[in-house]
C-alpha cells in the first residue's frame, strides 16, 4: 500500500500534493485545474474548481495500480466532505479508529464527513479499480459569510455541522443509494462547453448537488429515504437500461425484452426505475421521446408526422394528445413558437 500524507491549507495545495506523491502534471485553465497521471501509480485525472462562495468541487476520474492511503491533516484545511462515488469505492475512517473501523464509501451512496481540528482522515483506494468520484468541499467560514440564508434549509444536525466553525466535532454521515446524484453528476462531467459558460453551468449543477445530498441527509433523520432490495450492481444495470433508452429513444422496448436483456426481474426493474427516476419503465420510455420530439422541433425542420416516426411512436394523434399533456402545448403550436423564435 502507498501512504500519501497531505497537509494542505486549501484544495490546490491538496491536489499540488497529490501531483507530487503520483507524478503527475497540473494545468489550468479558466480557473479549473487538471492533473493527469498516466505512469506506473496511476493513470487518468484529478480535477478541482474553487468558487467565491466557500466551495470547491474535487473529482476523480482514475485508476490506481497500487492501494493508495491518503492521510489528510485536517490542522489546516477541515471542510465538510460530501463524497459520492459514481464508479468504484473507497473507504474512510478517522485518525483515532482502527483499521477495522474503515467504512466503505459504496457506488450510488451519499457521504457526507468532516474531522475536527487537528484531527486526521484516512481515504482507501483499491488498486486497479476505475474511480469516478465527485467531492464538494465547504469551506465554513467563509461559506457562512456568502450564503448564509441557505442554512433555513438544513435539518438541526447539519445546522449544527455547518455552524462549527471552529471545527470541535466529527462528522459523519452514510446514507442510502442515491440516483439521482448520479443523474446530476453524470451531466457534470458531460459539460463541453468552456470558459465563463462552462464555469457557470458547472457552479450551477455543483449546488444542485450538494443540495440533493442535504435533502437525503434530511430525508434519513425523518425516515423517509427511499428504501431499496436491489444491489448497487443492480442499480447500475438499471442505469445503464436507462441511458440505453435516452439515447435510442426509437427502439421498440418492452418489459419482457428489457428484462432478458439485463437478467433482472420485471419487480426489480420497476423498482429501480422508480427509485433513480420516479417513473414506471413505461413512464420512462415516454418521458424520453417526449424530450427528443421536443428538441427535435426546435431544432431541426422535420414535420410532426417525420418526428413521431423517428421517435418510435406508429400514432400522431396519441402523440400530440402526450406531448400537450406534458408541456401544455400542441406539437403543432410549439413548432409554430419555434419557428417565430428563430426568425426573431
Amino acid at each position: 500500500m502507498t501512504e500519501i500524507v497531505i497537509d494542505a491549507n486549501n484544495t490546490e495545495g491538496t491536489v499540488k500534493q497529490l501531483r507530487v506523491a503520483l507524478k503527475g502534471t497540473l494545468e489550468e485553465r479558466w480557473g479549473e485545474h487538471t492533473l493527469t497521471m498516466d505512469n506506473d501509480l496511476a493513470k487518468g485525472t484529478i480535477r478541482f474548481i474553487t468558487f467565491d462562495w466557500g466551495v470547491s468541487l474535487l473529482e476523480y476520474d482514475i485508476t490506481f495500480f497500487d492501494d493508495i492511503c491518503l492521510v489528510m491533516d485536517a490542522s489546516e484545511f477541515n471542510p465538510i466532505h460530501f463524497t459520492y462515488c459514481l464508479e468504484g469505492h473507497c473507504g474512510h475512517r478517522f485518525g483515532y479508529q482502527s483499521e477495522e473501523d474503515i467504512k466503505t464509501l459504496e457506488q450510488f451512496q451519499s457521504v457526507i464527513i468532516t474531522s475536527h481540528d487537528g484531527g486526521f482522515n484516512y481515504g482507501y483506494f483499491p488498486a486497479n479499480k476505475k474511480l469516478e468520484i465527485n467531492v464538494i468541499q465547504i469551506t465554513r467560514k467563509q461559506f457562512l459569510k456568502k450564503r448564509l440564508n441557505y442554512l433555513d434549509a438544513l435539518n438541526e444536525k447539519l445546522y449544527e455541522v455547518f455552524l462549527d466553525t471552529d471545527h470541535d466535532r466529527e462528522f459523519a454521515y452514510f446514507g442510502a443509494y442515491n440516483l439521482k446524484l448520479a443523474s446530476k453528476i453524470g451531466g457534470l462531467r458531460k459539460i463541453k462547453t468552456k470558459g465563463m459558460i462552462r464555469l457557470m453551468m458547472m457552479e450551477g449543477l455543483v449546488y444542485e448537488i450538494l443540495s440533493l445530498h442535504i435533502l437525503q441527509h434530511d430525508k434519513s433523520l425523518k425516515h423517509k429515504a427511499p428504501e431499496t432490495t436491489l444491489l448497487s450492481s443492480e442499480l447500475k444495470i438499471i442505469r445503464g437500461l436507462a441511458k440505453k433508452i435516452t439515447n435510442d429513444v426509437a427502439q421498440d422496448y418492452s418489459l419482457e425484452q428489457l428484462e432478458l436483456e439485463s437478467g433482472l426481474s420485471q419487480a426489480k426493474l420497476q423498482e429501480g426505475f422508480k427509485l433513480m427516476y420516479t417513473r414506471t419503465v413505461t413512464e420512462y420510455i415516454r418521458h424520453s421521446r417526449l424530450e427528443v420530439a421536443r428538441d427535435l422541433i426546435r431544432t431541426t425542420d422535420l414535420n410532426i408526422s417525420q418526428i413521431v416516426y423517428t421517435i418510435g411512436f406508429s400514432s400522431r394523434s396519441y402523440f400530440s394528445k402526450i406531448f400537450k399533456k406534458k408541456y401544455g402545448i400542441s406539437p403543432s403550436e410549439f413548432q409554430e413558437k419555434a419557428l417565430v423564435t428563430v426568425e426573431e
